[in-house]
């Protein structure tokens, strides 16, 4: 039998709608992917001040469980001694011996981590308006995940191990070096060490920065980035390699939630938003308009 048809008012004949369905499974295809909008410069500064705020808050939330902590970071430095990795107290030493060197690693800590992240968005906001959704969605899932992971497994930094040689080197170079030690360590969960945001939003900027710069010493750069964060990281002895490595986790998860949801790495949308026009009609809308009768003679 033929499809249903209604006849209208207008003595035109109109096929009767049908669900669009796959002709070969005869399943609903599934949804397309997400299109990237132009973002709106208002709503970004509003949405990255929340979530910072949200972040920090629900960071700081999370109990401090030192012993579990403590018990965790004894866990993976002996995990790393029989890896024949456990590097992190002798790069500790050694860069602690350079005043200058270790100073700089500091402040170095402090603040870039938040610096050159704001930077990227920026750059990705005022160049590539067609790819900053995506990307910002990366950097947002990664964190998301992270927080999670400071509520399932706590762990103290190397700095705060017991019966380690490590040196916290804000505290001997009286330095403005990090959150979580000096007169600011009570303003900060000092035992949210696993992942490393450090790594997950260096690693973030440093391979937008190589993917999207056409400066050959800015993608240079980019790929710099990341590697001098591991090891200031390391050097400060905020953390073990292996958060790094949890960072890097994390951030791989946000890069495949970002291709789910977009259908394309962000990095692979076009360059700028396409202005909104008329889409193209399927065969089955055109199949559903009017179709007119023949004039009687």
């Amino acid at each position: 039998m033929g499809d249903p048809t209604v006849t209208t008012l207008d003595g035109q004949v109109e096929a009767a709608a049908q669900p669009v369905a796959d002709k070969t499974t005869g399943r609903r295809p599934l949804p397309r992917p997400r299109t990237p909008r132009r973002p709106r410069l208002w709503f970004e500064i509003l949405l990255i001040a929340v979530s910072y705020w949200t972040y920090s808050l629900v960071r700081n939330a999370v109990p401090e469980q030192r012993s579990e902590a403590l018990r965790n970071a004894d866990w993976i430095w002996r995990l790393e001694e029989r890896l024949g990795l456990a590097f992190e107290e002798s790069v500790n030493q050694a860069v602690n011996s350079v005043t200058w060197l270790i100073v700089g690693m500091n402040y170095y800590y402090a603040t870039l981590h938040f610096v050159v992240t704001l930077g990227v968005l920026v750059w990705l906001y005022r160049s590539h308006p067609g790819r900053y959704a995506a990307t910002r969605l990366v950097l947002f899932t990664t964190t998301g995940i992270a927080l999670v992971g400071y509520y399932l497994y706590p762990l103290a930094p190397p700095r705060l191990m017991n019966g380690q040689d490590f040196i916290d080197t804000v505290m001997v170079h009286q330095t403005w070096g990090s959150m979580a030690s000096g007169d600011l360590k009570n303003m900060s969960n000092q035992y949210a060490a696993m992942p490393s945001m450090h790594i997950g939003w260096s690693v973030w900027c440093g391979l937008t920065i190589f993917a999207l710069a056409t400066v050959p010493w800015a993608r240079v750069l980019g790929l710099v980035y990341p590697a001098a964060t591991l090891v200031v990281i390391v050097a400060t002895a905020n953390h073990f390699w292996l958060d790094a490595v949890g960072g890097v986790v994390c951030l791989a998860v946000g890069y495949g939630i970002a291709l789910a949801w977009y259908g394309r790495q962000p990095y692979a949308l076009p360059r700028r938003v396409p202005e909104p026009r008329e889409p193209a009609r399927e065969p089955e809308e055109r199949a559903r308009e009017p179709i007119p009768l023949p004039k009687q003679g």
